[in-house]
C-alpha cells in the first residue's frame, strides 16, 4: 500500500518522510514525489522469529510518497501538486506545529485543499455524462452512465456543503463506480503534527481533535538528531527532556492501522511472515496476498489466534486445546491471526 505525506510547505513533511524511512529527501524529485519504503515494527513477529527460526523473516511494509508541498497563498497549482497523491491508497497529513498555533485552521485550509482538487474533476465528469446521455447509447449504457451521475450528483452536493463523500458511507457498488477518478477525499487520513521538544507532551487542543480525533503529534527532527549522538549522550539527552523512547515505531503502527490495515502471519523454518491484509477481509482475501492461485484454488484454512499460539506455545498443544481450528472462505480474517492455507491442485 502507497501512502502520501501531504502538507504544507514548510510543514516538516519532508522530514517526516526521512524519519519514517530513511530515505533522505531529493530536491530533484521534490515536484514530483519520492518513494521510500518502511518496514512495520512487530514484536509478534518477532517472537515468532525466535520461536521457529527461519532463514527468512519478512515483515509487513508500507510504501510512502514525499508529495509536492502545498503552496499557502498561492493556490492555483495546488490541485496539480495534490494530483500524484491519487495513485496512494491513503494520506499522513503533516501539520506545522513549530510556527503555527491554530493547528485546527491549518487542518481545515488543507482538507479544503482536497475537496477543491476533487470538485474540479467531479463537475468535469458531470458535464461529460450529461453530454454523453443526451446522445443514442444502448440502454444497459445509459443505465451505468446515470446511476454514476446520480452519484457524483451526491458528491458534488456534499462538496457544496463542504462535507466529504466518506459522510455518504458508500456502498461497494458505489464505490466501484467511482473507483478510477481516485478522489483524494474519500482515501483514509491520520493527521500527525509535526513539533519541537519543548511541545511535545503538551496536549493536542481540542477543536483539532474534534476534527481530527485520530490525530498524534512526534517530533522527528530531534528523534533523527538523537540517533546521530553516542549512546551515552543519546540516553543522557533523553532522561533530561523526560523522553521514555523513540516514537518512530509506534507511530509507523499507528499509520498502518489507520489506513485499515491488520496482518496474519505464516510460519515455518523456511519463513516467518506478516502479511498485510484490509481490515474486513476473508481467508480467500487473504490466501491471495500470499500467491494469486491459493485464492483460485483456495479449500480450507487452518487459524489459531497469535495470543492463542503464544499461551501454548506450540501447534500440538494449540490443537489439543481446540484453539487451532479450520475456517471456510468467509472467515474474517482476524488481526494476529496464524494462517495455513489448504488449496486443491
Amino acid at each position: 500500500m502507497k501512502v502520501g505525506i501531504v502538507g504544507y510547505a514548510g510543514s516538516g513533511k519532508s522530514t517526516v518522510f526521512h524519519w519514517l524511512t530513511g530515505v533522505k529527501p531529493d530536491p530533484a524529485k521534490a515536484q514530483h514525489g519520492q518513494t521510500g519504503v518502511a518496514r512495520i515494527p512487530d514484536p509478534r513477529l518477532d517472537w515468532l522469529s525466535e520461536l521457529f527460526q527461519p532463514k527468512k523473516t519478512t515483515a509487513a511494509t508500507l510504501d510512502f510518497l514525499d508529495t509536492p508541498g502545498l503552496m499557502p497563498t498561492e493556490r492555483r497549482d495546488n490541485p496539480r501538486r495534490l494530483g500524484v497523491l491519487r495513485e496512494g491508497g491513503g494520506l499522513v497529513v503533516v501539520l506545522n506545529g513549530y510556527s503555527e498555533s491554530d493547528l485546527a485552521g491549518q487542518l481545515k485550509r488543507f482538507r479544503d485543499e482536497l475537496i477543491f482538487a476533487d470538485l474540479e474533476i467531479v463537475t468535469n465528469r458531470i458535464s461529460r455524462l450529461e453530454d454523453q446521455l443526451k446522445k443514442a447509447r444502448p440502454a444497459k449504457e445509459k443505465e451505468l452512465q446515470q446511476a454514476e451521475l446520480e452519484l457524483l450528483r451526491r458528491i458534488n452536493a456534499t462538496f457544496e456543503q463542504e462535507r466529504t463523500p466518506a459522510s455518504l458511507r458508500l456502498r461497494d457498488d458505489e464505490e466501484k463506480l467511482i473507483r478510477s477518478f481516485q478522489l483524494l477525499t474519500l482515501k483514509p487520513e491520520l493527521v500527525l503534527v509535526n513539533c519541537g521538544d519543548e511541545t511535545l507532551k503538551q496536549p493536542l487542543p481540542a477543536d483539532l481533535l474534534a476534527l481530527a480525533p485520530t490525530a498524534i503529534k512526534a517530533a522527528p527532527k530531534l528523534e533523527m538528531e538523537l540517533t546521530e549522538l553516542p549512546e551515552e549522550d543519546r540516553l543522557l539527552f533523553m532522561e533530561e527532556m523526560g523522553l521514555p523512547g523513540f516514537q518512530r515505531d509506534e507511530i509507523l503502527r499507528s499509520i498502518f492501522a489507520a489506513m485499515g490495515q491488520i496482518v496474519f502471519f505464516t510460519v515455518g523454518e523456511d519463513e516467518c511472515r506478516a502479511w498485510p491484509i484490509p481490515t474486513g477481509g476473508d481467508a480467500v482475501v487473504g490466501a491471495g496476498c500470499i500467491h494469486t492461485d491459493l485464492a483460485k484454488t483456495f479449500v480450507r484454512a487452518e487459524v489459531v489466534s497469535y495470543d492463542d499460539f503464544r499461551r501454548t506455545g506450540s501447534m500440538k498443544e494449540a490443537k489439543q486445546q481446540g484453539v487451532y481450528r479450520l475456517e471456510g472462505k468467509t472467515y474474517q480474517v482476524k488481526d494476529g491471526d496464524i494462517m495455513h492455507i489448504l488449496a486443491s491442485g
